[in-house]
């Protein structure tokens, strides 16, 4: 038996095996859908857990929907994936709030801040109602079993936090509070 035929049979063999595999995971699904035994399960709020950092609260802001009327500049004029710049400034509330955005790097100026948010896939034109981003400080850990009060804060729109954003748009929370008191502090280190 030549070389050749030897990679070939075995390359057939491995083909067969892997195809084998995959018969028989979607054959057992499709056996336990077709003659299983139907149980109702009543389902449960979970406190979310990372398995290496352990419980986290789940973050969004009002400046992760960026308004369409916000948004100055060229847009890529395709589907591809993006960073948005985000000015913001304080309101009257001492709140900061979404003033301009960009595909292009804008630059702080005095008064406002401009964050940068992570890489999102855009589809060009963005819709009227704005887009959706994410700045990467969108989970913020806590001791373990601590998550469930700090998440029915959120949801009462009691939580805030207090963030740091380095000149390069890249922000950080350094600070939870609940009705406007800390209950949490970023370490430094």
């Amino acid at each position: 038996m030549t070389r050749f035929f030897r990679i070939l049979l075995a390359a057939l063999a491995v083909c067969v095996l892997q195809t084998g595999i995959l018969g028989y995971i979607i054959g057992s699904r499709a056996a336990i859908l077709r003659s299983g035994t139907e149980i109702l399960l009543k389902t449960a709020p979970v406190d979310p857990r990372d398995l290496l950092r352990g419980d986290y609260v789940v973050l969004n802001y009002e400046a992760s929907v960026v308004p369409a009327s916000a948004i100055v500049g060229q847009q890529p004029k395709e589907a591809e994936k993006a960073v948005l710049w985000v000015r913001l400034a304080k309101g009257a509330d001492e709140f900061w709030t979404v003033r301009e955005a960009s595909f292009e790097r804008l630059e702080p100026t005095d008064g406002n801040v401009v964050l940068k948010t992570l890489p999102f896939q855009f589809y060009p034109p963005y819709s009227d109602s704005g887009l959706q981003v994410q700045y990467g400080i969108e989970r913020f850990y806590v001791p373990e079993g601590e998550g469930k009060a700090l998440e029915q804060a959120r949801n009462e729109q009691a939580l805030t936090i207090a963030a740091r954003v380095s000149s390069g748009g890249k922000a950080q929370i350094r600070s939870l509070l609940m009705d406007g008191k800390p209950v949490y502090d970023e370490p430094l280190y």
